[in-house]
């Protein structure tokens, strides 16, 4: 800003006024764009620990009732909060194992989101092409992912197996009733939208 107006230039004619660079040459600047990178992987692994930790502590507090022979005396004083104990003291490593398998297909979701979003001014059409159809593949990835994590989690909180024991006993009893699980989905999937649309207008 004050280099035009200084007397630099008469005192020294070949001096230049030129743009380095922003910030420094620390290592925490040299490997900004990994730590953004990492920070945005934790983002999504520790969001989805806590969403599974969740499941796993109604689910278990859910089958605390269900397989309950004398209702209530075999129940627990608090199912929520021992259902949690249980999900935080036993599964863990299963629930942080789930977690970063969704997650590491969700980092993949936004690199391919941030490449497309950089390939919109190209004109290579089977780039483009290439990359609709992985991102197609990816989103597909992650819905069965989603859906095989909440049975897995579900088989957790009974059986108390790991979760590579758990998703497979899930995988294969869902394939075993396919017709009872697609008529159920739909059903709860409805059931649910009416008790959003009940509490909104409610609340509304």
């Amino acid at each position: 800003q004050t280099f035009n107006t200084s007397n630099v230039t008469k005192l020294c004619p070949d001096a230049q006024c030129l743009f380095a660079f922003y910030g420094g040459e620390t290592a925490y600047h040299k490997y900004l764009i990994v730590l953004q990178f990492f920070n945005v992987f934790m983002f999504f692994w520790l969001a989805n620990f806590v969403i599974a930790l969740g499941q796993v502590t109604l689910a278990g507090a859910f089958a605390s009732y269900y397989w309950a022979f004398k209702k209530p005396d075999d129940m627990p004083a608090f199912p929520l909060f021992s259902a949690f104990g249980r999900a935080l003291r036993y599964h863990t490593g299963s629930l942080a194992f789930g977690s970063l398998v969704l997650a590491i297909v969700q980092v993949i979701r936004v690199t391919l989101e941030y490449l497309d979003h950089r390939l919109k001014a190209a004109e290579n059409k089977f780039a483009k092409f290439l990359l609709s159809c992985l991102k197609c593949c990816f989103w597909c990835l992650e819905k069965f992912i989603k859906f095989l994590n909440r049975n897995a989690y579900i088989m957790i909180a009974i059986y108390g197996t790991n979760f590579c024991a758990s998703a497979r006993n899930a995988f294969f009893l869902l394939m075993r009733n396919i017709i009872r699980v697609a008529v159920l989905d739909k059903v709860t999937d409805f059931l649910f939208f009416l008790g959003k649309l009940l509490i909104v207008g409610s609340v509304g």
